[in-house]
């Protein structure tokens, strides 16, 4: 359909803060990580790739490796709880390049890292949902207006994705509900 696949104004600011927004929302759960795996730095690197590009740097080689070195230590992670957290920074790391296409699976780019952070959460509270939107919560607070206005250029939040996409769309509805002024 031609509406799946018009292109959407994005500056690298507004790629900038939403990089932002999903390094802080990934490095929250960090340590949930770092406990299952100590000398695991892949992830952490992968959230510092992000905050870098949030405030200044470039858009390039480093996030994509730091992203993609954070999915493999998703990998070796013990606990799914540690795995969702290294989830949540590979997603930081990939924020920087969601695509100006108004496809619905590109919110994933905006709240990726807010949803994988928040399943750490229930998980680490012995899968208890109310800690996952406790987190949710804390994810909202951290939004930006700049980061409500680019996910509001894109079309809702698609179906699937198990309970990581329940999380994403939960998200996105109350981030779109939401009236912000800078």
């Amino acid at each position: 359909m031609a509406g799946d696949t018009s292109e959407i104004v994005l500056s690298r600011q507004d790629l900038r803060e939403v990089a932002g927004f999903a390094a802080a929302c990934a490095e929250a759960v960090l340590e949930v990580f770092e406990t299952d795996q100590p000398d695991d730095p892949r992830p952490r690197e992968a959230v510092r790739a992000a905050w870098e590009f949030a405030r200044g740097g470039e858009r390039g080689k480093s996030l994509r490796d730091t992203a993609s070195a954070a999915l493999k230590a998703a990998k070796s992670a013990q606990t799914a709880a540690a795995r969702e957290a290294a989830w949540a920074a590979m997603s930081a790391a990939g924020a920087a390049y969601l695509h100006p296409l108004a496809k619905a699976t590109q919110v994933k780019h905006i709240l990726g890292a807010g949803a994988y952070a928040a399943r750490a959460a229930e998980l680490v509270a012995d899968d208890d949902q109310r800690a996952g939107a406790e987190f949710l919560d804390q994810v909202v607070r951290r939004a930006t207006p700049v980061v409500v206005d680019v996910l509001k250029r894109f079309p809702a939040a698609p179906d699937g994705g198990g309970r990581v996409g329940e999380l994403i769309r939960a998200l996105d509805a109350d981030l779109r509900s939401l009236t912000l002024t800078e």
